[in-house]
């Protein structure tokens, strides 16, 4: 797949919450996640391997007790690197009702799979 197929097929997934589906379909094996610098450590900070990008998702959701919506942007496509923005409103069972926005980035390797995700937020 080329990068500008796997990013239209990431956003159209993410579009559908189908995130555990997209990384099944589109993600290497041994990809890699990654957070702002001062993240939580642990199953939501930074991540290696498939295995632990899924569980990364698991523990995310289940911190959610409402999802109220949410926006996933076209990407934006530059040889093998692609971002989008996503924004979430949720209610956390932590932190109640927050509105995150993010800008995404992924980066495909030659096999046409996303070895890497970075994720760009403000903390706090």
């Amino acid at each position: 797949m080329s990068t500008e197929s796997v990013a239209k097929r990431l956003v159209a997934l993410c579009r559908e919450g189908k995130y555990e589906e997209a990384q099944k379909e589109l993600y290497a094996k041994d990809a890699e996640s990654i957070e702002p610098e001062g993240a939580p450590g642990g199953a939501l900070g930074n991540v290696k391997g498939l295995d632990a990008i899924f569980e990364k998702g698991r523990k995310f959701q289940e911190s959610i007790v409402e999802v109220h919506g949410g926006h996933v942007s076209d990407p934006v496509v530059a040889g093998n690197w692609f971002s989008m923005e996503m924004t979430l409103d949720v209610t956390m069972k932590e932190y109640g009702r927050v509105n995150m926005t993010e800008i995404c980035v992924y980066h495909v390797n030659k096999d046409g799979k996303v070895d890497k995700e970075q994720f760009f937020y403000d903390m706090g």
